[in-house]
């Protein structure tokens, strides 16, 4: 999807060498049991998608491990805190935070998209839907699965699926806590997705006002790197490797009677959501 990556890569002794630098492998079903303590582990990436509540993810911290990231919406938000890197990092306490979670790549987009429309418009309330590229919790063909549409082939079906991204904004903006919700349809493409969100505004407004807000936002401030406004027609396949979070597509935007308005943003689900787990990461790291 991706592309060759630039770096010689080989296995020796226990290790992947990655241009001679050795990256140690280990393997444990029990997060407890890794030698995180003897390697002076400082932050841990939790990303097997096992272990997203806090009881799994505090095995690395039994471990050894200081402060724990996991990289998918949590299970019990009311024990470990969900950061989303440009929204409410700033947030985060090493004296109380020691297991956090990233959101999802989905939550990541949407939530600056909001932020900006919150911040000079005021969303009363909105709706999202992601078109989301196919990701590896899908069939190949059909074959089953829990969820009887996810079943289905995926490079040959729009499969509607749920997602919790548009009600995991509430985490991050609390006054935003309940009045936004969303669904998901998975499309054909292997990588980039698109946030359609359709938001009711507290205040008049009009389809330049809203990108200019969102110019602004993208080129200075806390959403500077993270948020990207484009102005030029592109295509989903021009987003693969993009590290931004979420890049409004400005023509887009629509307004209907001055207060509803429609916002589309591309993000790239696996790079731009990296990209974020590494700021929150090095901005966690710069606490200790």
């Amino acid at each position: 999807v991706h592309g060759p990556w630039g770096h010689e890569v080989s296995w020796d002794k226990g290790a992947l060498l990655v241009d001679s630098k050795p990256v140690k492998v280990f393997a444990h079903k029990d997060p407890a049991e890794l030698p995180w303590k003897d390697l002076g582990v400082d932050i841990v990436i939790e990303s097997t998608g096992i272990f997203t509540n806090y009881d799994g993810a505090a095995k690395h911290l039994s471990a050894g491990a200081k402060k724990v990231i996991v990289s998918a919406p949590v299970k019990d938000p009311d024990k470990i805190k969900t950061m989303v890197y440009g929204i409410n990092h700033t947030d985060y306490d090493p004296a109380k935070n020691d297991v956090v979670s990233n959101a999802s790549c989905t939550t990541n987009c949407l939530a600056p998209v909001v932020k900006v429309l919150h911040d000079k418009f005021t969303v009363l309330r909105g709706l999202m839907t992601t078109v989301h590229s196919y990701t590896n919790d899908q069939r190949v063909l059909d074959l089953g699965h829990s969820d009887y549409r996810r079943m289905r082939a995926a490079a040959i079906n729009m499969i509607p699926t749920s997602t919790g991204a548009a009600k995991a904004v509430g985490l991050v903006i609390p006054e935003l806590a309940g009045k936004l919700t969303g669904t998901s349809v998975r499309v054909p493409t292997p990588n980039v997705s698109l946030v359609d969100f359709v938001g009711d505004l507290g205040k008049k407004t009009t389809v330049e006002e809203v990108n200019e807000a969102f110019i602004h936002a993208a080129s200075t401030g806390p959403l500077k790197g993270v948020l990207n406004a484009v102005n030029a027609p592109l295509v989903s396949s021009d987003f693969n490797g993009d590290k931004h979070s979420s890049s409004v597509d400005l023509p887009s935007t629509m307004i209907v009677d001055g207060s509803m308005v429609k916002v589309l943003s591309w993000y790239d689900n696996e790079s731009g959501f990296s990209s974020r787990m590494l700021d929150l990461a090095a901005w966690m790291a710069s606490k200790f």
